[in-house]
This record gives structure tokens, C-alpha cells and sequence, in this order.
């Protein structure tokens, strides 16, 4: 057990709207915690970086964690998302996997410099082109393979995704132009397994996530067994921010160097440019799997806004996870306030700033569905099982209970039934089973925003992602709509018909 296990609270099932940070003062900052004020930083400045988030982006941030000088000075999680419960990284994962392509070559299973085709003598196609042959290990972690178009597992009709890589034409020479090629980190994890006989998830447990604290890490696998590497990994906010912090110490950690100092450097610093516009965070050019920014920092990036910024020259840490579309607009917001706020020596204690700042933390919370409890249509629909016109979600029935108090809404496919409640004016947790979900777990809300249309929100707080449902009745007809909020799917899908 961590020693700060006490900050964690305890979530009801229903009305789970307080997960968050920092307690009371005193027991807040303890081993490990420290006020912004002693390391810096005021309150009140931190206070209007949460309130600028929230203006500009409602609802999309999930997380934040700010280590300053080594130490937690502010954490905040808006409800449903929690301390404990894992987030979805997307593409921040890639950051891990580069880790371990360090330590691999640390400890001389490997090179950088090493062909790619040289791990796979059995998947390489006959008569490989020069520049295929030409690619190295350094190409995948530079995003310099030389594709001119990414190569995606989601094309492959191949269970073996390394022959497929390998047979997606290289057109340009390796290390002279950028494409940005998730496939390209899955290969460095189907190296690593390659010479260590390990999975990515197993060859880290003892040399990075037990010495680093972090717990039960997922990641997801190929249809052969190999971990995806270049996303697909699930860790906590604190588990994010303790990579970045392991990055800030150049490898050392509690005494002992974890990652060579060679290779921290190596990986964050510039390795390609990518770009020219300098007001671009996507554009100051690529390390290993780790993005150069303004402001001289370096970050780790997952899509809809999964941070993991190092600030060198702050000496500073943030952790973030999100659900957003404007991810440039989440730095900018940082740069803006955050930077300005670090100071060299400690500021006075600001008693005051600092209880309004973890007021506003503890109150964090994704909104609700805004509207009535109950409609006069609630008790003729409740019951009824529409059937819905055939559709390619292969989606066949739906239906509602409104008589209990949080309603149930079930909805049959080929894959079997799902059920969910939602909650007036609060979430309730629940889980879903659907094989094609990334996460499972959901916090659902819903009411009725008119007297014959009820909407449900389903955050499935695991993820960036979040679902809209709003059902409009229309005597024995339902009209369905969804829209897909963070993820990778239409932003509205096209609308489902059902009648009664």
C-alpha cells in the first residue's frame, strides 16, 4: 500500500462526484506531497490554470498531476475518473515502449543501429527493396521508416502484423522523412519480445513499473500475443507522471539508475524535424517516441489529450489525461498560466489560496445530463422493446425501464444484451461487455431534456471516451441518436429508427 492511500476516497455507486486530490491540508501533504507555495508556485495561480481548462475545454479534461522539484504539489481528478482507476494512454504509450528499447539496449540485447529485418528472417518478402533493408531501429523510434503512408493494423487482414509491416512498401530512404507511424512502435515491441522472449508488459514489471510503483499496467496484444506497444497501454495519472519524472532525473530513481543517462538525453532531444510553424507544439520536431515542445520542454502524447510534459528547466512534471479534440488548445492554456507561476525559491505560505484551490479540486466533476426526472410518457414507454430497422452495428432491440429510480435502458445485438442505468443529476457505475469497447467501465447520467426526448451520457471512465444517447418517441416510433465524443468513430453516427 502506497502511504498516501488515505487520499484515496471511497466511491458510492450512485452520486460519485468527489474523487479527488487533496483532503485537508494536513494530510494531504505528507511524504511525497509538498504546497505549491514551498516549491514555488502560488495557489492562485494553479487555481486559474484548472478554471482556464475548464472554461475553454468544459468537460474534456479528466486528470491532472504537477510534481515540482520531485514533489506532488497539486492533483485533481474530475468525477467519474478517479486516483485509482486506470486511463487509457493511446499514444503515450509509445513513450513506454521507447523506455524499454533503452533499457534493452542498456543491457545489450540490442542496438538502435540494428536492421529491422534482421529480428524477422522468416517474415521478410522475397527480394526486399533497399530501403527496407536500410531501416533500423532508430527509423521506428524516430518515425522515419520511410512509409509515405502509415501502415495500419486496422488494414491488415494478416494475424501476423510483423509480415504485413514488413510488406508495406517503403518509399522513401529511412531517416529522410517524417510520417507518424503507430506500426512503427508496434515493431519495436515485436523486437524487444524477439530478443528477450518477453512480452513488453512482462520485461518492464521488474526493471521499470516495480521500482516506479506502478501497478497492474495493462496493455493490449496483437492477435499473436505481442503487447500493441504503440498504444493500447492503461496506467493511473500518478503512474504518468512518475515516467516523466524518472525522465526529468535522467533514468535515476530512488538511488538507482533505471535508465542510462545517455539514453534520457538521446530520447528527448530533437532526433527529426517535423515542421516549421513555431507556434505549433506538433511541429518543434521528435525524439524517441517523445515530442519536442515550446518552451524548451519535451512531453509524452496520447490522442484527445493524454500529457505527460517534462519541463526541465522548471524542474516540473504534469500529468494529464483528457477527452479532447483541441489538444493544442490544452498546451496553450499551460503555457499561458502555468509557466508564468514557477519560481525559483519558495513563496509564503498562502493559507487562504491554497484552501479556495483545493475547494475547487474536491468539487471537479464531469456534468450530468441537464433536464426533468420523469416525463407522462415515462410509464406508457417503459417496458415496450422496440425493434430496430436493420442497421451495421447489427443492433436489434431496445428497451427502456422507467419505473424503478434510476431507469435501465437494454439494448440487444448479435454480440448479446447490453444493460445500463442512468442516474438523475448524478452517474452511476456500471460495466459493459461488448467485445469491441476499449473500456468497459461506464458512469452513466440521464434525463429528460423534453417531455419526448430522454438522454443518456455514458462515460466510460477508463478512456478518453464518452457516448451521448438522446431517444426521441414519437408514438410507436423511436428515433436514436449517438454521438461519440473522444474517439475514434464518427463524431455522429447515423441515426437508428425502431418501432414499437
Amino acid at each position: 500500500m502506497k502511504k498516501y492511500i488515505f487520499l484515496l476516497l471511497l466511491f458510492p455507486f450512485i452520486g460519485f462526484s468527489g474523487c479527488n486530490s487533496t483532503n485537508e491540508t494536513e494530510s494531504a501533504y505528507s511524504s511525497g506531497y509538498s504546497t505549491p507555495e514551498e516549491e514555488g508556485i502560488s495557489s492562485s495561480a494553479i487555481l486559474k490554470l484548472v478554471e482556464a481548462l475548464e472554461e475553454e475545454q468544459p468537460d474534456a479534461l479528466h486528470s491532472l498531476m504537477l510534481r515540482r522539484h520531485g514533489k506532488i504539489v497539486v492533483q485533481g481528478w474530475w468525477a467519474p475518473y478517479n486516483p485509482h482507476s486506470r486511463h487509457l494512454l493511446w499514444s503515450l504509450s509509445k513513450s513506454f515502449t521507447s523506455t524499454a528499447i533503452g533499457i534493452a539496449q542498456d543491457e545489450g540485447l540490442l542496438s538502435i543501429d540494428d536492421q529491422v529485418i534482421s529480428f524477422f528472417p522468416e517474415e521478410v518478402p522475397e527480394n526486399p527493396s533497399i530501403n527496407l533493408q536500410s531501416m533500423r531501429i532508430s527509423d521506428l523510434l524516430r518515425m522515419n521508416t520511410g512509409h509515405d503512408q502509415e501502415p495500419s493494423f486496422r488494414q491488415m487482414q494478416s494475424d501476423n502484423w510483423v509480415e504485413a509491416f514488413l510488406a508495406h512498401e517503403v518509399t522513401h530512404k529511412p531517416g529522410t522523412h517524417f510520417r507518424y507511424n503507430s506500426m512503427a512502435t508496434y515493431m519495436c515491441s515485436a523486437i524487444l519480445q524477439k530478443v528477450s522472449g518477453q512480452t513488453l508488459l512482462e520485461y518492464l514489471t521488474p526493471r521499470l513499473f516495480e521500482p516506479l510503483g506502478i501497478i497492474n499496467p495493462t496493455w493490449e496484444s496483437d492477435p499473436r500475443g505481442i503487447n500493441v506497444g504503440g498504444w493500447g497501454m492503461s496506467v493511473t495519472t500518478e503512474d504518468i507522471s512518475k515516467l516523466g519524472q524518472l525522465y526529468l532525473q535522467k533514468g535515476m530513481w530512488e538511488g538507482k539508475q533505471l535508465l542510462s543517462t545517455a539514453w534520457v538525453e538521446e530520447a528527448t532531444s530533437l532526433r527529426t524535424s517535423n515542421g516549421s510553424n513555431p507556434e505549433s507544439d506538433w511541429d518543434q520536431g521528435y525524439g524517441y517516441q517523445f515530442w519536442q515542445c515550446r518552451h524548451n520542454a519535451y512531453r509524452g502524447d496520447g490522442a484527445f489529450g493524454q500529457y505527460c510534459i517534462v519541463m526541465p528547466e522548471q524542474d516540473a512534471v504534469l500529468a494529464i489525461t483528457a477527452g479532447s479534440n483541441d489538444l493544442q488548445g490544452i498546451l496553450d492554456v499551460v503555457w499561458e498560466h502555468l509557466l508564468p507561476a514557477f519560481e525559483e525559491s519558495p513563496l509564503a505560505p498562502d493559507q487562504e489560496s491554497l484552501d479556495e484551490l483545493n475547494t475547487k479540486l474536491k468539487s471537479l466533476a464531469i456534468s450530468t445530463v441537464k433536464g426533468e426526472e420523469s416525463s407522462t410518457l415515462a410509464a406508457d414507454i417503459s417496458g415496450r422493446s422496440y425493434i430496430l430497422s436493420p442497421n451495421e452495428s447489427k443492433r436489434a432491440s431496445i428497451s427502456f425501464d422507467f419505473e424503478k429510480a434510476t431507469p435501465r435502458i437494454t439494448i440487444s445485438s448479435e454480440e448479446g444484451v447490453e444493460s445500463f442505468e442512468a442516474a438523475f443529476q448524478q452517474n452511476i457505475l456500471g460495466s459493459l461487455t461488448s467485445p469491441y469497447l476499449v473500456s468497459k467501465q461506464v458512469a452513466v447520467s440521464g434525463a429528460w431534456t423534453a417531455s419526448d426526448t430522454y438522454v443518456a451520457k455514458v462515460i466510460y471512465y477508463e478512456s478518453p471516451q464518452s457516448v451521448i444517447h438522446t431517444f426521441r418517441f414519437e408514438e410507436n416510433r423511436l428515433f436514436w441518436d449517438r454521438e461519440n465524443i473522444a474517439a475514434f468513430a464518427p463524431p455522429k453516427e447515423k441515426q437508428f429508427q425502431a418501432s414499437y
